[in-house]
């Protein structure tokens, strides 16, 4: 079971890439590869038949500077040894991560989403249901964000969508995605110019 969560924590490290092209690299905390898993929860069901951890209530993940909160989180695994997690919001609540970023001292990502977040180590597809946000920090202040009802990255292709709709199609009249983009400002250089 052990290595069942530990797989499921380094599965989430995905999330640091979700920022895609539109965004600067997002590149998780390199040392948080080598930390401890530590899951907490109300409760707790290995169903081993089926290779099927189940967390209840309160849930939260910590993996170095990685924080995730569900109400629920499921983790299956295939006979291959692939595994397929599930992060549930509470009713009117959020799912939602934090980690720090390779780059500089103080830069993180968040990610949030109304109903669940699934991840699949497979073919190293995460997706992000109902409204759906991720966005940079520099220390507390928001760089880049991108939200809408379903967000889909794959991580082989480096590539991300953002749809209007939970089935991650596109749906007239089903409202609008957004990006926030900041300026880059060039390092000035030492002369102050």
């Amino acid at each position: 079971m052990k290595n069942n969560i530990q797989s499921c924590a380094t599965g989430f490290l995905f999330i640091m890439l979700i920022s895609g092209a539109a965004m600067q690299a997002a590149h998780a905390e390199k040392a948080d590869l080598n930390k401890p898993t530590n899951v907490e929860a109300d409760q707790m069901f290995y169903d081993e038949s089926k290779s099927v951890n189940t967390f209840i209530g309160n849930v939260v993940l910590t993996r170095g500077t990685l924080i995730m909160h569900a109400e629920k989180m499921v983790v299956k695994q295939d006979k291959a040894g692939y595994q397929y997690t599930t992060l549930y919001a509470s009713n009117g609540g959020t799912t939602r991560f934090r980690q720090k970023r390779d780059g500089g001292a103080d830069l993180w990502i968040e990610g949030y989403a109304a109903d669940r977040i699934e991840y699949d180590n497979k073919t190293e597809i995460a997706k992000l249901y109902k409204q759906a946000k991720v966005k940079m920090l520099d220390g507390g202040r928001p760089t880049d964000e991108v939200e809408g009802e379903f967000i889909s990255y794959d991580s082989k292709a480096e590539f991300y969508t953002v749809n209007n709709s939970v089935t991650g199609e596109t749906k007239p009249g089903g409202g609008r995605v957004r990006a926030i983009i900041q300026p880059r400002s060039e390092e000035k250089s030492k002369d102050g110019k």
